[in-house]
Protein backbone atom coordinates (compact mmCIF):
# COMPACT_ATOMS: atom_id res chain seq x y z
CA UNK A 1 0.00 0.00 0.00
CA UNK A 2 3.08 2.35 0.83
CA UNK A 3 4.67 1.09 -2.42
CA UNK A 4 1.34 1.86 -4.33
CA UNK A 5 1.10 5.73 -2.75
CA UNK A 6 4.73 6.58 -3.62
CA UNK A 7 4.04 5.74 -7.07
CA UNK A 8 1.21 7.71 -7.36
CA UNK A 9 3.41 10.54 -5.62
CA UNK A 10 6.30 9.93 -8.45
CA UNK A 11 3.40 10.10 -11.28
CA UNK A 12 2.01 13.11 -10.02
CA UNK A 13 5.21 14.97 -10.02
CA UNK A 14 5.97 13.22 -13.68
CA UNK A 15 2.55 14.80 -15.07
CA UNK A 16 2.93 18.07 -13.03
CA UNK A 17 6.60 18.52 -15.34
CA UNK A 18 5.04 17.71 -18.12
CA UNK A 19 2.44 20.06 -17.95
CA UNK A 20 5.42 22.67 -17.06
CA UNK A 21 6.83 21.74 -20.27
CA UNK A 22 3.91 21.47 -22.75
CA UNK A 23 2.82 25.06 -21.11
CA UNK A 24 6.80 26.38 -21.81
CA UNK A 25 6.57 24.78 -25.15
CA UNK A 26 3.21 26.55 -26.22
CA UNK A 27 3.24 30.10 -25.02
CA UNK A 28 5.43 31.21 -27.27
CA UNK A 29 3.37 29.61 -30.37
CA UNK A 30 0.80 31.28 -28.95
CA UNK A 31 2.26 34.24 -28.62
CA UNK A 32 3.21 33.97 -31.82
CA UNK A 33 0.18 33.49 -33.18
CA UNK A 34 -1.55 36.59 -31.50
CA UNK A 35 1.14 39.22 -32.64
CA UNK A 36 0.44 37.66 -36.27
CA UNK A 37 -3.38 38.64 -35.62
CA UNK A 38 -3.12 41.90 -34.55
CA UNK A 39 -2.74 45.40 -35.38
CA UNK A 40 0.21 47.14 -35.74
CA UNK A 41 -0.82 49.81 -33.10
CA UNK A 42 -1.25 47.12 -30.52
CA UNK A 43 2.27 45.72 -31.11
CA UNK A 44 3.75 49.14 -30.54
CA UNK A 45 1.80 49.41 -27.56
CA UNK A 46 3.01 46.32 -25.73
CA UNK A 47 -0.78 45.48 -25.68
CA UNK A 48 -0.28 41.65 -27.11
CA UNK A 49 0.36 38.84 -25.00
CA UNK A 50 -1.67 35.12 -25.70
CA UNK A 51 -5.00 37.63 -27.35
CA UNK A 52 -4.75 39.29 -30.22
CA UNK A 53 -5.83 42.79 -29.97
CA UNK A 54 -7.18 44.69 -33.44
CA UNK A 55 -7.75 41.56 -34.86
CA UNK A 56 -7.36 41.26 -38.39
CA UNK A 57 -5.57 39.38 -40.98
CA UNK A 58 -3.58 42.13 -43.03
CA UNK A 59 -0.64 40.27 -42.52
CA UNK A 60 -1.44 36.83 -43.97
CA UNK A 61 -3.11 38.21 -46.91
CA UNK A 62 0.02 40.12 -47.58
CA UNK A 63 2.34 36.48 -46.96
CA UNK A 64 -0.15 34.65 -49.45
CA UNK A 65 -0.27 36.97 -51.65
CA UNK A 66 3.18 37.75 -52.22
CA UNK A 67 4.34 34.68 -55.00
CA UNK A 68 7.74 35.72 -53.15
CA UNK A 69 6.43 33.80 -50.32
CA UNK A 70 4.43 30.61 -51.57
CA UNK A 71 7.10 29.79 -54.26
CA UNK A 72 9.68 29.93 -51.22
CA UNK A 73 7.32 27.27 -49.22
CA UNK A 74 7.15 25.38 -51.88
CA UNK A 75 10.65 25.70 -53.08
CA UNK A 76 11.03 24.00 -49.51
CA UNK A 77 8.73 21.25 -49.59
CA UNK A 78 10.25 19.80 -52.60
CA UNK A 79 13.71 20.51 -51.27
CA UNK A 80 12.73 18.53 -47.56
CA UNK A 81 11.28 15.54 -49.78
CA UNK A 82 14.18 15.34 -51.67
CA UNK A 83 16.85 15.73 -49.43
CA UNK A 84 14.56 13.40 -46.88
CA UNK A 85 14.60 10.37 -49.77
CA UNK A 86 18.34 11.02 -50.43
CA UNK A 87 18.83 11.03 -46.45
CA UNK A 88 17.52 7.68 -45.87
CA UNK A 89 18.70 5.81 -49.01
CA UNK A 90 22.07 7.00 -48.08
CA UNK A 91 21.42 5.89 -44.36
CA UNK A 92 20.31 2.69 -45.16
CA UNK A 93 23.15 2.03 -47.61
CA UNK A 94 25.68 2.95 -45.31
CA UNK A 95 24.29 0.86 -42.06
CA UNK A 96 23.38 -2.07 -43.66
CA UNK A 97 26.70 -3.47 -45.16
CA UNK A 98 28.20 -2.86 -41.68
CA UNK A 99 25.32 -5.44 -39.85
CA UNK A 100 28.00 -7.75 -41.98
CA UNK A 101 30.17 -9.43 -39.64
CA UNK A 102 32.53 -10.89 -42.54
CA UNK A 103 32.34 -7.57 -44.57
CA UNK A 104 36.27 -7.05 -45.15
CA UNK A 105 37.83 -3.81 -43.49
CA UNK A 106 34.47 -3.49 -40.80
CA UNK A 107 36.75 -2.07 -38.33
CA UNK A 108 38.20 0.61 -40.77
CA UNK A 109 34.63 2.23 -42.33
CA UNK A 110 33.29 2.33 -38.77
CA UNK A 111 36.48 4.09 -37.52
CA UNK A 112 36.64 6.29 -40.77
CA UNK A 113 32.65 6.93 -40.50
CA UNK A 114 32.59 7.87 -36.86
CA UNK A 115 35.97 10.51 -37.37
CA UNK A 116 33.90 12.47 -39.68
CA UNK A 117 31.25 13.05 -36.36
CA UNK A 118 33.93 14.61 -34.02
CA UNK A 119 35.94 16.78 -36.39
CA UNK A 120 35.24 18.35 -39.48
CA UNK A 121 37.53 20.60 -41.71
CA UNK A 122 35.73 23.96 -41.27
CA UNK A 123 33.31 26.40 -43.46
CA UNK A 124 36.26 27.63 -45.41
CA UNK A 125 37.77 24.06 -46.91
CA UNK A 126 33.74 23.22 -47.27
CA UNK A 127 33.30 26.59 -49.56
CA UNK A 128 36.44 25.98 -51.49
CA UNK A 129 35.11 22.26 -51.90
CA UNK A 130 31.92 23.14 -52.92
CA UNK A 131 33.53 25.18 -55.74
CA UNK A 132 35.62 23.39 -56.86
CA UNK A 133 32.82 20.68 -57.81
CA UNK A 134 30.97 23.32 -58.71
CA UNK A 135 28.21 23.38 -56.13
CA UNK A 136 28.07 26.38 -55.17
CA UNK A 137 24.33 28.54 -56.37
CA UNK A 138 23.52 25.08 -57.36
CA UNK A 139 20.61 23.46 -55.49
CA UNK A 140 22.70 20.33 -55.51
CA UNK A 141 24.49 22.38 -52.75
CA UNK A 142 21.74 22.24 -50.37
CA UNK A 143 20.77 18.06 -50.83
CA UNK A 144 24.24 16.42 -51.47
CA UNK A 145 26.40 17.80 -48.51
CA UNK A 146 24.15 16.72 -45.85
CA UNK A 147 22.46 13.70 -47.10
CA UNK A 148 23.99 11.62 -44.50
CA UNK A 149 23.98 12.16 -40.57
CA UNK A 150 26.22 9.81 -38.71
CA UNK A 151 24.21 9.77 -35.84
CA UNK A 152 21.39 9.07 -37.50
CA UNK A 153 23.25 6.48 -39.63
CA UNK A 154 24.48 4.96 -35.84
CA UNK A 155 20.61 4.56 -35.17
CA UNK A 156 20.06 2.96 -38.10
CA UNK A 157 22.77 0.02 -37.94
CA UNK A 158 21.96 -0.48 -34.57
CA UNK A 159 18.08 -1.09 -35.21
CA UNK A 160 19.30 -3.79 -37.60
CA UNK A 161 21.90 -5.31 -35.23
CA UNK A 162 18.53 -5.72 -33.22
CA UNK A 163 16.73 -8.11 -36.22
CA UNK A 164 17.38 -11.75 -35.47
CA UNK A 165 20.07 -12.98 -37.30
CA UNK A 166 18.59 -16.27 -37.92
CA UNK A 167 15.94 -14.45 -40.37
CA UNK A 168 18.98 -13.80 -42.94
CA UNK A 169 20.66 -16.85 -42.22
CA UNK A 170 17.11 -18.55 -43.28
CA UNK A 171 16.53 -16.42 -46.41
CA UNK A 172 20.47 -16.67 -47.53
CA UNK A 173 19.60 -20.67 -47.75
CA UNK A 174 16.57 -19.99 -49.50
CA UNK A 175 18.84 -18.56 -51.90
CA UNK A 176 18.00 -14.55 -51.17
CA UNK A 177 20.53 -12.60 -52.13
CA UNK A 178 21.77 -9.44 -49.56
CA UNK A 179 19.43 -6.94 -51.81
CA UNK A 180 16.35 -9.08 -51.71
CA UNK A 181 16.94 -9.59 -47.75
CA UNK A 182 17.57 -5.69 -47.40
CA UNK A 183 14.27 -5.16 -49.44
CA UNK A 184 12.03 -8.25 -47.83
CA UNK A 185 13.30 -8.60 -44.28
CA UNK A 186 14.85 -5.36 -43.11
CA UNK A 187 13.08 -2.37 -44.39
CA UNK A 188 9.38 -3.72 -43.73
CA UNK A 189 10.60 -4.60 -40.22
CA UNK A 190 12.54 -0.94 -39.62
CA UNK A 191 9.22 0.90 -40.14
CA UNK A 192 9.36 2.99 -37.11
CA UNK A 193 13.05 3.31 -37.33
CA UNK A 194 12.87 4.48 -40.67
CA UNK A 195 9.87 7.38 -39.97
CA UNK A 196 11.78 8.49 -36.60
CA UNK A 197 15.38 9.33 -39.01
CA UNK A 198 12.71 10.73 -42.08
CA UNK A 199 11.36 13.05 -39.20
CA UNK A 200 14.78 13.84 -38.14
CA UNK A 201 16.04 14.87 -41.83
CA UNK A 202 12.81 16.18 -42.49
CA UNK A 203 12.74 19.00 -39.80
CA UNK A 204 16.43 19.27 -40.23
CA UNK A 205 16.08 20.47 -43.61
CA UNK A 206 12.90 22.05 -43.09
CA UNK A 207 14.38 24.31 -40.62
CA UNK A 208 18.09 24.79 -42.07
CA UNK A 209 19.37 28.00 -43.59
CA UNK A 210 22.85 28.41 -42.96
CA UNK A 211 24.22 26.27 -45.99
CA UNK A 212 21.93 28.38 -48.10
CA UNK A 213 23.01 31.68 -46.65
CA UNK A 214 26.71 30.72 -47.16
CA UNK A 215 26.43 28.55 -50.68
CA UNK A 216 23.38 29.99 -52.59
CA UNK A 217 23.41 33.84 -53.90
CA UNK A 218 20.32 32.65 -56.05
CA UNK A 219 17.39 33.98 -54.41
CA UNK A 220 15.44 31.78 -56.04
CA UNK A 221 16.78 28.78 -54.32
CA UNK A 222 16.51 30.15 -50.94
CA UNK A 223 14.29 28.12 -48.40
CA UNK A 224 11.93 29.35 -46.26
CA UNK A 225 13.71 29.91 -43.10
CA UNK A 226 16.52 31.84 -45.09
CA UNK A 227 13.58 34.17 -46.28
CA UNK A 228 12.40 34.62 -42.75
CA UNK A 229 15.92 35.46 -41.72
CA UNK A 230 16.11 38.25 -44.03
CA UNK A 231 12.72 39.47 -42.79
CA UNK A 232 13.96 39.41 -39.29
CA UNK A 233 17.12 41.36 -40.29
CA UNK A 234 15.26 43.84 -42.54
CA UNK A 235 13.85 45.50 -39.96
CA UNK A 236 17.84 47.01 -38.88
CA UNK A 237 19.29 46.38 -42.43
CA UNK A 238 17.88 48.77 -45.08
CA UNK A 239 20.11 46.87 -47.97
CA UNK A 240 18.74 43.51 -47.03
CA UNK A 241 15.52 44.62 -47.14
CA UNK A 242 16.29 46.51 -50.74
CA UNK A 243 17.47 43.45 -51.70
CA UNK A 244 14.45 40.71 -50.67
CA UNK A 245 11.93 43.69 -51.76
CA UNK A 246 10.63 43.90 -48.22
CA UNK A 247 11.63 47.66 -48.49
CA UNK A 248 8.16 48.46 -50.15
CA UNK A 249 5.73 46.10 -48.43
CA UNK A 250 3.30 48.15 -46.51
CA UNK A 251 3.61 47.19 -42.79
CA UNK A 252 6.63 45.65 -42.82
CA UNK A 253 6.00 45.25 -38.88
CA UNK A 254 6.39 42.53 -36.02
CA UNK A 255 2.91 41.82 -37.36
CA UNK A 256 4.37 40.01 -40.39
CA UNK A 257 7.10 38.78 -39.16
CA UNK A 258 5.11 36.83 -36.62
CA UNK A 259 2.64 35.87 -39.59
CA UNK A 260 6.07 34.68 -41.62
CA UNK A 261 6.90 32.69 -38.78
CA UNK A 262 3.73 30.80 -38.74
CA UNK A 263 3.95 30.44 -42.02
CA UNK A 264 7.04 28.79 -42.13
CA UNK A 265 6.62 26.99 -39.15
CA UNK A 266 2.63 25.08 -39.35
CA UNK A 267 3.82 22.88 -42.54
CA UNK A 268 6.17 20.99 -40.42
CA UNK A 269 4.25 20.75 -37.47
CA UNK A 270 1.50 19.19 -39.73
CA UNK A 271 3.68 15.94 -40.25
CA UNK A 272 4.25 14.70 -37.23
CA UNK A 273 0.83 13.68 -36.61
CA UNK A 274 0.98 11.17 -39.10
CA UNK A 275 4.24 10.12 -37.98
CA UNK A 276 3.32 9.84 -34.27
CA UNK A 277 2.79 5.79 -34.14
CA UNK A 278 6.16 5.24 -35.92
CA UNK A 279 7.56 8.14 -34.09
CA UNK A 280 7.13 6.68 -30.45
CA UNK A 281 7.78 3.39 -30.95
CA UNK A 282 11.57 4.35 -32.80
CA UNK A 283 12.06 7.09 -29.98
CA UNK A 284 11.31 4.22 -27.20
CA UNK A 285 13.74 2.01 -28.80
CA UNK A 286 16.04 -0.05 -26.63
CA UNK A 287 13.52 1.22 -23.67
CA UNK A 288 12.80 -2.62 -23.40
CA UNK A 289 14.80 -5.54 -23.53
CA UNK A 290 13.97 -9.36 -23.66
Amino acid sequence: MIRSKTYKAGDLIIVFFCILLIIACLLPMLNVLARSLSSSEALIRNEVMLWPKGWNLNAYRLVLGDSKYTWSLAWTAILTVISTIVSMVMTILCAYPLTYANLKGRGFFNTLILFTMYFSAGTIPHYLLYKDLGLLNNPLVLIIPNSLSVFNMIIMRSFFYGIPASLRESAEIDGAGPIRILFNIYLPLSKPVMATLSLFYAVGRWNGFSDALMYMNIRKYHPIQLLLYNILNSITSIEVATQEGFASAPGLSATLQAATVMFATVPILMIYPWLQKYFIAGATLGAIKD
